[in-house]
């Protein structure tokens, strides 16, 4: 029997709620603001499909995010080392944003941080039923990409299997 009766979405949206505010508060720490740490995010992800270089215009489709709105976001980043910006190569027209090295070590401790507050939220589960509750949640995860229209809203992109 159930030890928590509350609504099973409401189950799902008081976990997502407690990572989000552990990670809000590791993020606090950084000098980032939630807006642009999404921004990392989003490049992060395009970066990781390797379609060549990414556009201004690609991230603020990725980030919902309009012109102006990016255009400040990068300088920002930009001035605080997160990111590279340069002429497309490919149509000159355009802004080219890269990941800076100080980019990838964040993504790292973050990765770090994100292993630390699952495996606490996984205090008492054995390691078998932490494997099973990684496979459950893939395929809620793939039934929930039918839902919304098959959009791939995964943060990890394409080749999660490795994570």
């Amino acid at each position: 029997m159930c030890k928590h009766p509350m609504p099973k979405g409401l189950r799902f949206a008081v976990l997502q709620r407690t990572m989000r505010r552990q990670m809000d508060e590791y993020v606090r720490g950084t000098g980032l603001t939630g807006t642009q740490f999404g921004v990392l995010g989003a490049l992060e992800r395009l970066e990781r499909e390797g379609t060549g270089e990414v556009t201004q215009k690609a991230l603020e489709d990725a980030a919902h995010v309009t012109h102006p709105t990016m255009t400040e976001l990068l300088k920002k980043l930009e001035s605080k080392g997160f990111i590279t910006c340069r002429p497309s190569e490919v149509d000159r027209r355009c802004k080219a944003v890269a990941s800076a090295e100080k980019a990838r070590a964040l993504r790292k401790a973050i990765g770090e941080f994100d292993e630390r507050v699952f495996s606490e939220l996984c205090q008492g589960l054995s390691e078998d039923e932490v494997a099973q509750l990684l496979r459950i949640t893939d395929v809620m995860l793939e039934n929930a990409k039918k839902m919304n229209g098959a959009r791939d809203f995964a943060p990890c992109g394409k080749g999660c299997e490795s994570e």
